[in-house]
């Protein structure tokens, strides 16, 4: 058998095109050589799985592996009231989380006058829904735009959360990485669902959204069912270079907030 690289891949390349599977095998086996490839689980030393898709180093793709992977628990118990009091100011700024993230969010914000500086949102534009693709304007009072949580905290809740200390529940329903100004109808058809039971509208959006999920799961070490991990490879698969967003705040709230 050659033992130059070259010549051992050329041989091998010659018998692929003139033997049948089978024959192959035995040819192989007699010379010694094997196919180039790594074994482990279907995927080879480029990070392809059986599938066919590629799993870059730093890919959201790749991070998926990461998840661990188990059976929802019941919802016994889960109030919002679990993960604090409603946008609290954990970043110490001196505004609330869904005023924060509206100013990040939306264009030609306006606020409100009569006190709250630059921290009430008094209107703005989402000039590209993230789930819809659509514009939307945003009215303070009689809004068409919600703050979602890409990771919903009942979701949450029921894989991992609910035996969390509350400093880590109040830290993941306030932490930027999570949160996203949307249509407020496609947030409420949404509801708490995961990969596995809802994806935006906007085809377009969905290897980025799918990524931010993985990113928090993973980020909180919450865990996904088996259809929610298989829903999340099929639809990256289809964007194996989308990177795994990073960022947000800390896992915990500051101490002031108790345990």
């Amino acid at each position: 058998m050659p033992t130059d690289p070259s010549g051992r891949t050329a041989l091998i390349r010659t018998l692929r095109t003139a033997l049948p599977v089978a024959a192959l095998a035995s040819a192989l086996a007699l010379t010694g050589c094997t196919p180039e490839t790594t074994g482990g689980g279907g995927r080879d030393s480029g990070g392809r799985d059986g599938a066919g898709a590629t799993a870059p180093a730093g890919s959201a793709l790749a991070a998926v592996e990461s998840l661990t992977v188990k059976g929802r628990a019941p919802r016994t118990g889960y109030e919002r009231e679990e993960f604090g009091r409603a946008w609290a100011d954990t970043d110490g700024n001196g505004c609330g989380t869904r005023d924060d993230i509206l100013k990040r969010d939306l264009v030609d914000v306006r606020f409100r006058s009569g006190g709250g500086g630059d921290c009430k949102v008094a209107a703005g534009t989402l000039t590209k829904d993230p789930y819809t693709g659509q514009r939307v304007e945003f009215v303070r009072g009689r809004s068409k735009v919600d703050i979602d949580h890409v990771v919903a905290l009942s979701d949450a809740w029921q894989k991992g959360a609910q035996k969390w200390q509350r400093r880590k529940r109040i830290a993941l329903a306030n932490d930027p990485l999570n949160l996203l100004a949307v249509d407020s109808s496609a947030n409420r058809r949404k509801s708490d669902g995961d990969t596995a039971t809802w994806l935006p509208k906007n085809k377009a959006y969905r290897c980025v959204y799918v990524a931010r999920q993985v990113a928090v799961k993973e980020k909180y070490e919450l865990w996904v069912t088996r259809a929610e991990r298989d829903a999340m490879k099929r639809v990256l698969s289809g964007c194996p270079g989308e990177r795994l967003p990073a960022g947000g705040a800390p896992t915990e709230a500051p101490a002031r907030f108790g345990r």
